[in-house]
């Protein structure tokens, strides 16, 4: 079995490429962007959340009492840029995940070449943000934080 690819079908069906906002005071921009990959499943599936996270070899495995699931997840732009990213371009997502994963990959690029940190760089997040995972839950409204990011000083 190919297990780069198992790993692949696995995510596609399970996993989540997610973009976070937070407004910061402390931060320049006002807004802190957080990417996050995730594969989450019940107690009873434990053994492949703790798989995943040793074939990664990045990122962290959690417990949440309350739904009882286990999750994996790497939020390092570090892990993301070096490991997440470059396992799913040379195995690339089959289901509409592929979209919102190149998406995901363009954000997880922006910060990592620290243009977040300008007011273009974070409309930029910002707009493809809206295309990740559409149907997740969305804390902070997007039209807010363009119009916090066009108050910002260049």
């Amino acid at each position: 079995m190919d297990i780069n690819s198992y790993v692949t079908g696995f995510v596609d069906g399970e996993g989540c490429f997610l973009i976070s906002f937070s407004l910061r005071s402390k931060m320049k921009s006002g807004i802190e962007v957080r990417p996050s990959f995730s594969v989450s499943q019940h107690k009873r599936s434990k053994n492949i959340i703790i798989f995943l996270h040793q074939f990664f070899q990045c990122g962290s495995v959690r417990f949440s009492k309350r739904d009882q699931n286990y999750k994996f997840e790497v939020r390092s732009i570090n892990d993301l840029i070096k490991t997440i990213i470059p396992h799913f371009k040379q195995y690339p997502l089959k289901t509409s995940k592929a979209k919102d994963f190149d998406n995901f990959d363009q954000v997880c690029q922006i910060i990592n070449s620290k243009h977040h940190l300008n007011p273009n760089g974070l409309r930029q997040i910002i707009k493809l943000s809206q295309n990740i995972n559409q149907f997740g839950n969305k804390k902070l409204n997007r039209q807010r934080l363009l119009k916090l990011v066009n108050k910002m000083k260049v």
